[in-house]
């Protein structure tokens, strides 16, 4: 019998393996959670599954997510990633990952890790929520808009609340699988 999915992720195997063993499960990993949050902010705009193709390349592009490396990239990276056809070629967003790498580093030094910063918004628990179907998941809530609104006051960029709500849902902050989802129970 066929597992039963959230219907977004549709039958693209990338989108489903995605689906099945990462999104929603909840990240503590601050370098996970960098990786995430990039990720998000490009896809602004963008769809999920266009990101997700480009997942490696930005890997690579990215020198694998290395917030350490990103914080010191100057003018010539900034040219070469413009160039880099396998990733989004968006001078903001680029820009935006080089200072969201600094605000996150700044936000690792107050408060010893990302996810201590991040996870304090839920009280470092899963917020399960119960959507019977996917017309009733938001794109925003009352939270993402505060946690959108505090990331902007440290000096992050690309992250809307929009952004912020399906960071929280990609790395487990809250539990958007459909109750119907055989997900729903594992996360």
């Amino acid at each position: 019998m066929d597992k039963i999915r959230c219907t977004w992720c549709g039958t693209d195997p990338l989108y489903v393996a995605y689906h099945d063993t990462e999104w929603g499960v909840p990240v503590k990993n601050d370098h996970k959670l960098f990786e995430f949050l990039i990720l998000e902010t490009f896809q602004a705009g963008l769809s999920w599954i266009t990101i997700l193709r480009k997942r490696e390349n930005f890997r690579k592009a990215l020198d694998d997510f290395d917030y350490n490396k990103i914080v010191k990239y100057d003018d010539i990276k900034i040219e070469s990633l413009l160039q880099d056809a396998g990733i989004i070629r968006n001078k903001l967003k680029i820009k935006a990952t080089i200072s969201n790498a600094i605000a996150f580093k700044e936000v690792q030094h107050e408060f010893g890790s990302f996810s201590n910063y991040i996870w304090q918004f839920t009280h470092h628990q899963p917020i399960k929520n119960s959507w019977k179907n996917l017309k009733e998941l938001p794109s925003k809530t009352e939270l993402s808009d505060l946690i959108s609104k505090d990331l902007k006051k440290r000096g992050f960029k690309f992250v809307g609340s929009t952004v912020v709500y399906a960071h929280m849902q990609a790395t487990g902050m809250i539990n958007d699988h459909i109750q119907t989802c055989f997900r729903y129970h594992e996360v």
